[in-house]
């Protein structure tokens, strides 16, 4: 996480005036091989423009968060460039708004994602972006909070509500619920009054999962490889099977054509339908998902539908986007 210290009111107005004035600033890109193997980071200079277009906000950065960086998905959108922007969850003050701008104005303290085609990297300390990727900041979230589970809350609540439409008394299994992700969709589930199952992957997330306020109604040890999953999930629900699944990834294959940590960690793909119950909901992180016929018609007679949760699907749609932001945070 990168964070710019937090200044009082007159030291903001003398650094706004200052960043005003400045021609350029430095931002941080990265470069990537033509093996594709290796990124190298740099810092390269950029006009810290004066004019905003339209609909676009001048926003000064507060904080960034670090995610990584997909150059599969970059390579497979044929975003060819020299250098890409670093950064890309964002919070800080809006310091000017475009003739065009209905949703903010100058000192709104905002929160956003940049998207994949944005000139601007997030780390920097000032960026321009467009207003339907931004929303306003709670007061009491801070900068760090604000910047550092946008991401995984806008996948977490589009899993959820979008994909699966929790409510009330749902039985929802989220895999690996220590993570980032899972830790978001743990209580936004439990906000909406659904019961709660998880997995872990080690000691730690499981002591970790435990301590959840109010408490997660089971959670599996899958560390040691020895606990079978469909099986806890059966037993917990008495034989009903679980409403939602969220997956972190599934095993494809046989144990003999599995990688040993994957084979390990994950449960598979059988395992999902088999604990998911009657006109159940299985969200599913894994691109590359095959069913077979057998796999099809056994989801058929369940009633169960299947979802991709893409982490990039709000890229397609920046009015959305603005949708789903402000719908995190009021919720």
């Amino acid at each position: 996480m990168w964070l710019l210290s937090h200044i009082g009111p007159l030291h903001y107005a003398k650094q706004r005036n200052h960043l005003e004035r400045d021609v350029t600033m430095k931002g941080l890109y990265f470069q990537q091989s033509s093996t594709d193997e290796e990124i190298t980071f740099v810092f390269q200079e950029r006009e810290n423009l004066p004019v905003t277009e339209d609909n676009f906000v001048k926003l000064q950065v507060k904080a960034c968060a670090l995610s990584q960086i997909n150059t599969k998905l970059l390579a497979e959108m044929k975003m060819k460039k020299d250098l890409f922007p670093v950064g890309r969850e964002i919070a800080g003050i809006v310091l000017d708004v475009g003739s065009k701008v209905s949703f903010f104005q100058p000192d709104d303290e905002v929160v956003g994602i940049l998207p994949l085609d944005s000139e601007d990297p997030g780390l920097c300390e000032v960026v321009r972006v467009h207003e339907h990727y931004l929303v306003h900041k709670p007061e009491k979230v801070t900068w760090t909070e604000a910047a550092g589970s946008i991401r995984d809350g806008v996948r977490a609540y589009t899993a959820l509500h979008y994909l699966s439409y929790v409510s009330p008394g749902k039985s929802v299994l989220i895999m690996d619920g220590a993570s980032a992700f899972g830790t978001i969709a743990i209580q936004l589930a439990h906000h909406r009054g659904a019961k709660v199952i998880s997995t872990a992957c080690s000691l730690e997330d499981k002591q970790c999962l435990e301590r959840f306020r109010p408490p997660i109604a089971r959670v599996i040890d899958v560390s040691n490889g020895k606990v079978h999953v469909a099986e806890s999930c059966l037993e917990e629900t008495g034989g009903l099977g679980v409403d939602i699944v969220l997956d972190a990834g599934v095993r494809l294959y046989s144990k003999d054509d599995e990688p040993a940590v994957k084979l390990q960690l994950l449960p598979h793909k059988h395992d999902i339908i088999t604990l998911l119950g009657v006109g159940g909901h299985w969200v599913t992180t894994e691109e590359n998902l095959q069913l077979d016929p057998p796999d099809s018609h056994c989801l058929f007679l369940k009633g169960a539908t299947l979802a991709f949760l893409n982490d990039e699907v709000w890229n397609l749609s920046n009015v959305q986007q603005g949708k789903y932001l402000y719908i995190l945070f009021i919720d």
